[in-house]
């Protein structure tokens, strides 16, 4: 039996990946800043808080630890978190491993990180690569583009805003390209290449690619909206984003994010390594994608509910 530590696996991402190692008979445990929230685990997971703050005590908590998959990060920078803090943090939390003697580090990151990049998003991930092959333990470093599934933001909130108005814009010509991977599969991808003793860098992207302009025509067919789609500028898209996140009391979109998206940041020439195409995932869920609205910041905040699903 192997013993394998999972940063936030009450939340999203981590959440599939600790029923993966369940399944396959691991012992697991968690480092989660939400060691209160709701979960279907019960007993079955061990909880040990996030104390970055005390190196000896995470120290501890990895200790015995084979495997480390660590899914912990930012989507943006706020008064209660910020990506140089997710930076330094997930430093401390390698340093912690190496020090309990883990045998392996699978990490999160993004398709194309770039340390010299000017969003903050792709160059904190590259530093953090960089950070994990330089400290000697063995690694897997996954980049997935957009990640889908029950739990989803991204996906949830354009059918969302499909459903609640008449007419939906894309930022530009909106060719730009995307492939989400369903979070089950990038699950068995990480569990995978925590077993496999070389290093790897793999990108975790799904069956599908799709423009931005493509990907919101095909929601908006696939549940049935049949919403006027146009082009506006991205000045205006951050605008109304703005607007929409007050009134949700969230944030939406940010200027960085649109910003990766229209350079084509969310894509990379690779072949597949997810196997559940987007389009088919919309079609079992249609009726239920979109009904509400996902919100980062009540997932942030509320560290005891369970994230709400499609």
């Amino acid at each position: 039996m192997r013993k394998i530590a999972i940063t936030g696996a009450f939340g999203y991402t981590g959440k599939y990946i600790a029923k993966k190692c369940l399944e396959a008979g691991d012992e697991v445990i968690t480092i989660t800043n939400s060691v209160d929230r709701e979960n279907s685990f019960g007993d079955r997971i061990r909880v040990f808080p996030m104390q970055f703050d005390n190196a000896n005590a995470l120290v501890e908590s990895l200790r015995g630890t084979d495997i480390l998959i660590n899914t912990y990060w930012v989507r943006f920078n706020h008064r209660l978190f910020a990506y140089q803090d997710a930076v330094a943090n997930t430093k401390i939390l390698f340093g912690a491993a190496e020090d309990a003697g883990v045998r392996k580090i699978v990490h999160v990151s993004i398709t194309n990180p770039d340390e010299s990049s000017d969003l903050e998003y792709f160059r904190g991930k590259a530093l953090l690569e960089k950070a994990l092959i330089d400290s000697g333990i063995s690694y897997a470093i996954l980049r997935p583009a957009v990640i889908f599934g029950k739990e989803d933001i991204l996906i949830n909130n354009i059918a969302w805003g499909l459903r609640k108005f008449p007419i939906f814009g894309y930022f530009g010509e909106g060719e730009y390209r995307i492939q989400p991977i369903y979070v089950g599969d990038l699950a068995e991808i990480a569990y995978e290449a925590g077993l496999q003793s070389e290093n790897n860098i793999i990108n975790c992207i799904g069956p599908e690619t799709f423009t931005y302009c493509e990907l919101i025509q095909a929601i908006d067919k696939i549940i049935g909206t049949r919403r006027k789609i146009i082009s506006i500028p991205p000045r205006l898209g951050l605008f109304i984003g703005g607007y929409i996140g007050r009134a949700q009391k969230d944030v939406l979109i940010t200027a960085d994010e649109i910003k990766g998206l229209m350079r084509g940041l969310l894509y990379v020439e690779d072949k597949p390594t997810g196997k559940t195409r987007l389009t088919d995932w919309l079609g079992e869920h249609k009726d239920s994608v979109g009904q509400r609205y996902a919100s980062e910041l009540r997932r942030r905040i509320d560290r005891t509910s369970a994230y709400l699903t499609t």
